[in-house]
This record gives C-alpha cells, sequence and structure tokens, in this order.
C-alpha cells in the first residue's frame, strides 16, 4: 500500500531540529544589508505545538524578506521527492500572503528559488502546494523534484508585519 503523504517535520523532535533530523533556521535580509527584523520560536499556537515567525518585514536598504528554512536531509544533500505530487502545510496566520521557496541542486545563487504562495488566516488550515504551481525566480531551469535541497516558508517583497505559525510539513501525492 502507498502512503498519501511523508512527514517532513511534525515538531516531535527537540527545537529547532526537524523530524528529517535536519535543523530549522532563521533568515533575514540582515545578511544581505536589509533591516527587516524577526525571529522563530517554537510556541504553543491556538492549541498546538508549532514554529511560529514574527517580526517586520522592511524594504528599506534593498532588503524586504524573513524566512524558516529546512534542508530536506540532515546533510544538506538532495532528496528525491520525484514521486509525490508537492507540499502540504499545516498553517495558521495573521490573514497575509507567504511564500513557499523551493531550493534544488541546480540553484546556485541565494536569490535563487523557486516559489509559491500561500495566503493564511488565523485557523489552523492544511495548504496543498503541488510542485507544478512553483514557478522558477532568477533561474532559467526547470525545478526537478528529484533533486529537492532546502524548503523555506518566506514573508518577502513588501512592507508588512509578519506572524505565521507551521505546524507540519508533508510530501503529499
Amino acid at each position: 500500500m502507498t502512503r498519501e503523504t511523508e512527514t517532513i517535520d511534525d515538531l516531535g523532535r527537540p527545537f529547532p531540529q526537524a523530524r528529517n533530523g535536519a535543523c530549522w533556521e532563521f533568515i533575514a535580509d540582515r545578511v544581505m544589508g536589509g533591516v527587516s527584523r524577526g525571529h522563530m520560536r517554537r510556541e504553543q499556537v491556538r492549541g498546538r505545538a508549532a514554529i511560529r515567525l514574527t517580526g517586520d518585514v522592511s524594504l528599506d536598504n534593498n532588503g524586504g524578506f524573513l524566512q524558516i528554512a529546512l534542508d530536506l536531509a540532515p546533510d544538506g544533500g538532495a532528496v528525491d521527492a520525484s514521486g509525490w505530487r508537492g507540499l502540504e502545510l499545516d498553517l495558521s496566520g495573521n490573514g497575509a500572503v507567504y511564500n513557499l521557496h523551493l531550493r534544488s541542486a541546480d540553484v546556485t545563487r541565494p536569490w535563487q528559488s523557486y516559489r509559491a504562495e500561500v495566503e493564511t488566516g488565523p485557523a489552523w488550515q492544511t495548504c496543498r502546494l503541488p510542485f507544478d504551481g512553483f514557478t522558477p525566480h532568477r533561474i532559467d531551469r526547470p525545478l526537478d523534484t528529484s533533486r529537492l535541497r532546502r524548503i523555506g516558508l518566506v514573508a518577502i517583497g513588501r512592507e508588512f508585519h509578519a506572524d505565521v505559525a507551521l505546524g507540519a510539513v508533508r510530501f503529499f501525492r
């Protein structure tokens, strides 16, 4: 029997370690001179364990993002996700639109990714993002799901207060 989902992280391990053995990390535009401020915390959100990204995204100084990211393999190597249709996330947020960014072994520059948008609401919701809905950003190669390396939940591109909680992330068929 084929499983319909495979858990990448269900927040069952001590923070910041994910179920897959890799660790979640917080990244802000400050690595490139931006001034956005935020943080990542593990906390209870609406009765559920979550990783919560909060902060203020600023476009000043050529900035504009806050991100929580996870390598799909503990060693940062590629994972073959070609047998899956996409990613499924349990999210709760402030009603803003966020991005999910994918990086594959073909992505060689920090500004390159494959992107999809996801809208959040205050109630927990399961959002399915099919791989064929991701758009290449500053890369000319199509997304190769047999070589996925990293996922990132990103508040990006406009000035706003970010507040989004992630309860789990899975591959789905």
